[in-house]
């Protein structure tokens, strides 16, 4: 049966080969199990020129006791489904189809079939369903998913003996999996045996043990199959087609006669990932990222010195409201992701191109009020709310201060946060809450203390007309903000967009100027100005943003891991990849990995103070060692994944594998310095 009746040149139409069977009786999957007799289904074609097709695709099949033997089966009915791509210069008209299907039916006893199939398809102009289409695309929702994102790793456990050898894969998923297996696709160099153990694991990771047996003279280096779960009847409901590479012993801490891998730490305290937490959090207030707004929190306090000691306190505390408030948003966005079935991250959102593009307006609105292009009273428009509410320290002032703070510091990592982080998310919803908070808690503590002790206010310079002159500095580090933030829209809008986006920026601060001064301040004409302020504000929006940045869903411009990395008298990097690492450490290699992020303001610290540097550049050369770039700016699953392997969340993460391909690497810091670097080159070296 086909998926059409007719078809034009050029398009690919699916094949399908139904298969009954009596109660009892089954048929083998592409690899047959233990099944000394067992054969998969062969389908041989004639096929007139210009038509050519493509490998069997296999749904899921039953895993199968057959006397003291494990085999992959299908019991009562499978649809096995070829494609078939028709020449771009196939001449028109109808073609004869034909294949001879063969298979092996069993019961107690195996009975060889075959059988002659043939089908009509008419090449024309239009395409056109058949009456089997139905059937068809019910097989192909069957068929495993592909899914890049999946995080899936294999390595061996412990020493090999004469000709078996024990794999260990890794699944990391916030799915629940019931009855998790591996069904490996056949090999000619090597076979997986169909005994599976489950090793128990922290949450969110599934560990499964399988048996390798060799039948050539090298251990296999990759492995196909299908990571499945969830059996509703005999077959799985969930199933992954995946590809691995092979990596060297890191068994789960806990396996029998395996090593402890760095990624698979025994069980954490959660009182001790609560305290790093806590000390993440208040550490982020001297991160980079945060500056512009702890300027105006001083500000705020100030401010407040003048009013009476329980209205600093309420102040304080609606400040950690803001604080708690986000970071509650922020762990719900992680468990969304996470329910979803993707691998969330820490700074994940500045992947987003809609977030980058309201942050940069959003910060920009604020410099703008600082600068005193516009106020807004309480009753004023919303266009100002936001720098107003920055500005002026109120009940929603106080509040407002707080989301900012963790919106702009949610780039960084701050040490003692990335443990921690790691640790949240491989932990149920309720865990991830828990920390999260207890960051935002660390992140408020010195305010909320200060506001709590108004007699330390007193050490604050007084209230007075420098205060405005300060205010208006302070709209300096806020704009350099806003255009380090329109700089990592770069990779989603280009250098063109960039400059777009700029003009869009330039229409909104005539617009708030016109606002400021004509409504505002003005006297006449106010209805004529507002109208005019209306005006820019839409035709910005319509023109630059929808008609020329399609900001709603832009394309990607500059992909990941570009060549733009590399600097001509600097470290030469390569794209990191688990296949890059292993090859390099193969041929006895030290390898030096930089997981880094556009956005991470502690990634480009450390970039232009301890790795881009002369003297780590002379150790990287002389100890000929290979580098590689990991860039998560786009947040790629891959990378994500490795980030959790280590039990990071989000970057920096910088590793040094040693020389010795069977030593662990060694993970530095967060924050570096030159000499944590170069220590760790000169103990890759030995």
């Amino acid at each position: 049966m086909l998926s059409a009746e007719t078809a034009r040149p050029g398009e690919t139409v699916m094949a399908g080969i139904e298969l009954r069977m009596p109660p009892g009786w089954h048929t083998y999957w592409r690899n047959p199990g233990e099944s000394g007799v067992g054969k998969p289904t062969t389908v041989e074609w004639e096929l007139p020129p210009g038509v050519t097709a493509g490998d069997i695709l296999w749904p899921p099949p039953e895993r199968f006791l057959e006397t003291e033997f494990t085999t992959y089966v299908y019991h009562g009915q499978a649809v096995l489904l070829v494609p078939l791509k028709l020449a771009s210069d196939r001449s028109r008209g109808k073609l004869d189809l034909q294949a001879k299907v063969s298979w092996l039916e069993c019961e107690k006893a195996c009975v060889p079939g075959s059988a002659k199939v043939k089908a009509s398809l008419t090449v024309g102009d239009t395409s056109t369903p058949s009456k089997d289409a139905k059937l068809i695309e019910d097989g192909k929702g069957k068929l495993p998913r592909t899914d890049p994102s999946l995080a899936v790793r294999a390595f061996w456990d412990g020493s090999p003996t004469e000709d078996t050898r024990a794999l260990i894969l890794e699944w990391v998923t916030t799915e629940t999996v019931t009855a998790p297996d591996f069904y490996p696709y056949p090999s000619d160099a090597y076979e997986i045996l169909p005994a599976t153990e489950q090793i128990p694991a922290d949450p969110g990771k599934i560990w499964l043990r399988k048996k390798v047996k060799k039948t050539e003279s090298a251990w296999p280096t990759q492995i196909q199959g299908l990571l499945v779960g969830n059996p509703k009847g005999p077959r799985p409901s969930l199933a992954h087609e995946v590809k691995l590479t092979i990596e060297g012993p890191k068994g789960p801490a806990g396996a029998a006669g395996s090593t402890t891998p760095v990624g698979s730490k025994t069980k954490k305290s959660l009182t001790k990932m609560l305290g790093f937490a806590f000390l993440g959090g208040l550490i982020l207030n001297i991160m980079p990222c945060v500056l512009p707004v702890i300027a105006l929190k001083i500000l705020g306090f100030v401010n407040q010195s003048r009013e009476a000691p329980q209205e600093v306190r309420k102040l304080g505390l609606i400040y950690a409201l803001g604080v708690l408030f986000s970071f509650l948003i922020l762990a719900g966005l992680i468990i969304g992701v996470q329910k979803a079935g993707r691998i969330a991250s820490w700074g994940m959102q500045f992947s987003n191109p809609q977030f980058l593009i309201v942050m940069t307006i959003l910060i920009t609105l604020v410099a703008l009020n600082l600068f005193g292009v516009f106020e807004v009273n309480l009753g004023g428009a919303a266009m100002g709310a936001a720098g107003n509410l920055a500005a002026k320290e109120g009940n929603a002032g106080a509040f407002f201060n707080g989301v900012l703070a963790t919106t702009v510091a949610t780039p960084c990592t701050a040490p003692f946060l990335a443990p921690a982080l790691g640790f949240a998310f491989a932990q149920p919803p309720g865990i991830i809450v828990l920390i999260f908070l207890t960051i935002g808690t660390g992140l408020a503590a010195p305010y909320v203390v200060l506001s709590w002790q108004p007699a330390w206010l007193k050490y604050l310079p007084k209230p007075g007309a420098w205060m405005e002159k300060f205010k208006v500095a302070m709209g300096f580090p806020m704009l350099a903000t806003a255009v380090w933030l329109l700089t990592l829209s770069t990779r989603r809008l280009g250098e063109e967009g960039v400059l777009w986006m700029g003009l869009f920026l330039v229409g909104l601060g005539l617009a708030a100027w016109i606002w400021g001064e004509f409504v505002q301040r003005g006297r006449k004409r106010i209805g004529l100005s507002m109208a005019l302020c209306l005006a820019v504000l839409i035709f910005s929006y319509a023109y630059i943003l929808e008609g020329q940045l399609h900001w709603r869903a832009p394309a990607l411009k500059v992909s990941s891991g570009s060549g733009k990395q590399n600097n001509p008298n600097g470290i030469q990097w390569q794209p990191w990849s688990p296949e890059a690492v292993q090859k390099a450490r193969s041929e006895g290699r030290p390898v030096f990995v930089d997981f880094t992020a556009s956005w991470c303001l502690t990634c480009q610290v450390n970039k232009k103070i301890s790795i881009e540097i002369p003297s780590v550049q002379a150790k990287l050369k002389e100890i000929n060692a290979v580098t590689l770039l990991a860039d998560n700016s786009d947040s790629p699953p891959e990378i994500v994944a490795e980030l959790y392997h280590f039990d990071r969340a989000g970057v920096p993460l910088v590793l040094v594998y040693p020389r010795d391909p069977k030593a662990a690497p060694i993970v530095l810091p967060e924050v570096l310095t030159p000499q944590i670097v170069l220590d760790a080159l000169d103990q890759a070296r030995k």
